[in-house]
């Protein structure tokens, strides 16, 4: 159960890293047209790592 619990947040994590990334290479008018701001983007990664 441990190692299951700790696999998990380590996914979770893995998710959030990977969505920040990615986000972070789009411009701005991408951002825009997703309707996301650069201050937005880890929210948003921490709610897709969810």
């Amino acid at each position: 159960m441990f190692v299951s619990l700790i696999l998990s947040k380590l996914r979770s994590y893995l998710r959030y890293r990977e969505t920040v990334l990615e986000l972070s290479r789009l411009t701005d008018r991408e951002l825009e047209d997703l309707g996301i701001s650069r201050y937005d983007i880890r929210g948003v990664a921490r709610g897709h790592a969810a």
